[in-house]
């Protein structure tokens, strides 16, 4: 256990509906400690992500000089947390802020992947929600859950690893005898296209995976037309999964762009939380 004596430290937490993410900030800015804790409530995940924090480094209350919370979940909390000077940070604006922190980048689309997807576009100060998609964690864990009768993540992730792709989606190369015109012959022509009813569980898996990544990818491209941004940052839970890097570099290779996924993505709307506060305060 650490023990953290240094004062005036910023604590942000991304309040989710059963999920609740929690970083501090200490005096230089720097990050220390995130944790990651599920509760079945939003209001007993965020004073259980906060009590574990603070026992796990040492940290006493007096240490905090602010808490900002976020997310969908913060709704239900209507009072100081632990008695501390407590604020909210709009969800969107921490998405970015928390994004630029982790990767320096000014111009960019932030992809925050959660239960659903919302896109935030950056460009330097002027940070803007554009949109997003009902595609995301809550779609993989629904399909999982009809179609391989579980819903943990980690579970299907690890089916995965054992799935034949060619043997669930339609590629190029199945429907043409050469390449179309900027369309490699591995390219997906057609998501599930190929299933059969006898398809295995770990083809299952690794389609629903594999459906839900590209869906997000090629609707986070679309967003950016007009815009010349070719920078894309991938935060949230989703950007943990392992197939992230096979079907980010096949998006890029086929649009010319660049993925990013940050150190710290699981928590970048945590830490954007925790900088609003610096940014108002100064």
């Amino acid at each position: 256990m650490t023990k953290y004596t240094e004062k005036g430290m910023v604590i942000g937490i991304d309040v989710g509906i059963s999920t609740t993410k929690i970083v501090g900030l200490d005096a230089d800015g720097k990050i220390v400690s995130p944790i990651r804790i599920k509760a079945t409530d939003p209001v007993t995940s965020l004073y259980g992500a906060f009590g574990k924090y603070l026992y796990d480094n040492s940290i006493e209350l007096k240490d905090v000089e602010h808490v900002m919370l976020t997310g969908v979940g913060s709704a239900y909390v209507d009072m100081p947390v632990y008695g501390l000077p407590t604020s909210k940070a709009p969800e969107f604006l921490a998405d970015g802020l928390g994004a630029r922190y982790e990767t320096s980048l000014e111009r960019m689309i932030v992809v925050s992947m959660g239960t659903g997807t919302s896109i935030v576009k950056c460009d330097g100060d002027d940070i803007n929600h554009i949109g997003g998609i009902g595609v995301g964690g809550g779609t993989l864990q629904g399909l999982s859950r009809i179609m391989l009768k579980t819903d943990d993540i980690a579970q299907v992730s690890e089916l995965a690893k054992g799935g034949d792709l060619s043997k669930i989606n339609v590629l190029i190369g199945d429907i043409s005898a050469k390449p179309l015109p900027g369309l490699p012959m591995d390219a997906v022509a057609s998501l599930f296209g190929n299933a059969t009813s006898d398809a295995s569980r770990q083809d299952i898996a690794l389609g629903l995976i594999w459906m839900v990544l590209q869906s997000i990818c090629s609707a986070s491209i679309l967003s950016a037309l007009g815009s010349e941004i070719k920078d894309f940052v991938m935060i949230g839970n989703l950007s943990m999964l392992p197939l992230c890097n096979e079907v980010f570099p096949a998006c890029e290779r086929l649009y010319s762009v660049k993925f990013h996924i940050p150190k710290y993505s699981e928590f970048s709307t945590a830490i954007g939380a925790a900088l609003l506060y610096h940014k108002n305060k100064k």
